[in-house]
């Protein structure tokens, strides 16, 4: 029996330990970290100081993950300062097909993003040059395309023809918003066709790809632009991956749907750093 009786090593006391070296502190003296004041990036996990991650216009500082700007940030970026005069600030959408809670969605969407819309859209510089912008928001639900978003894109469009300007639209979008149904789609073709007559007018129009770009946008005016520039990594693709997966019965490669994939195959003309996006931009208008 004394093959399987187990052997006694240590025996563990209850009394509590005490580290002299450690020393009491009281929930008053703690220190105070501010909400917000870190951010962990969504690419590689890393956990960022905010501040030095806003100077350095939102691009992780580990893998130069380009982390998602909201429009006015962006406009920011681009525009001379003191340049910009925005369009249509006060065009809200409304509810055609009395959609189930869309008025709460998208009033809680403009309280959280400032905007009554996912688009702000107008005239400004650009290292001097003057040019037309519309600034896509992902941050009000997704930059899905409805009835405002497209209209608000075409009026610019249609702006810049009238006025003989280049137009830049900076991209990004979930695709057509459901809520909104045929109208929303209608959208395709009325900022494609705006396009069409402002290249007519043997105008320049620029369209500046950022992460994600996808769906019905992609399917339109994003893809129609004389120049296409995406920034790095930014998904970009029309159907899902999955769908698209299950569709052709094949595995897709890993980097499918990225701005480094696109270029290679002739998709985008250049992709081009956050930092260096303004000067780029500024030299394609002096041209």
């Amino acid at each position: 029996m004394r093959l399987f009786r187990k052997r006694k090593y240590i025996t563990v006391s209850n009394t509590e330990i005490k580290d002299e070296n450690i020393v009491d502190v009281s929930e008053e003296e703690l220190p105070i970290i501010p909400d917000g004041m870190w951010v962990k990036c969504s690419k590689c996990g890393r956990i960022l100081y905010k501040k030095d991650l806003n100077e350095n216009l939102k691009v992780c500082v580990n893998c130069d993950a380009h982390l998602r700007l909201s429009a006015r940030e962006r406009i920011k970026t681009i525009i001379d300062e003191n340049t910009f005069i925005e369009f249509d600030s006060q065009m809200k959408p409304s509810n055609p097909l009395n959609f189930p809670d869309y008025e709460s969605k998208t009033k809680e969407a403009a309280e959280k993003t400032e905007l009554n819309d996912a688009v702000v859209t107008g005239i400004g510089s650009i290292n001097g040059k003057s040019t037309v912008i519309a600034v896509m928001d992902s941050n009000f639900m997704m930059a899905s395309m409805g009835s405002v978003v497209g209209e608000k894109i075409t009026r610019a469009i249609e702006t810049a023809t009238s006025k003989s300007l280049p137009i830049i639209i900076f991209t990004a979008s979930g695709g057509a918003r459901m809520q909104e149904g045929i109208f929303s789609l209608m959208q395709m073709a009325k900022t494609s066709s705006a396009i069409a007559k402002h290249d007519e007018a043997s105008l320049l129009y620029i369209t500046v790809l950022t992460d994600p770009t996808t769906g019905g946008v992609t399917a339109s005016f994003a893809m129609l632009g004389d120049i296409i520039i995406s920034e790095p990594g930014a998904l970009i693709g029309f159907a899902g991956r999955r769908v698209i997966e299950q569709t052709i019965k094949q595995k897709l490669p890993e980097e499918f749907q990225h701005a480094e994939f696109l270029l290679e195959h002739g998709f985008i003309d250049k992709i081009v750093e956050r930092a260096e996006l303004k000067d780029t931009l500024g030299k394609i208008l002096s041209i």
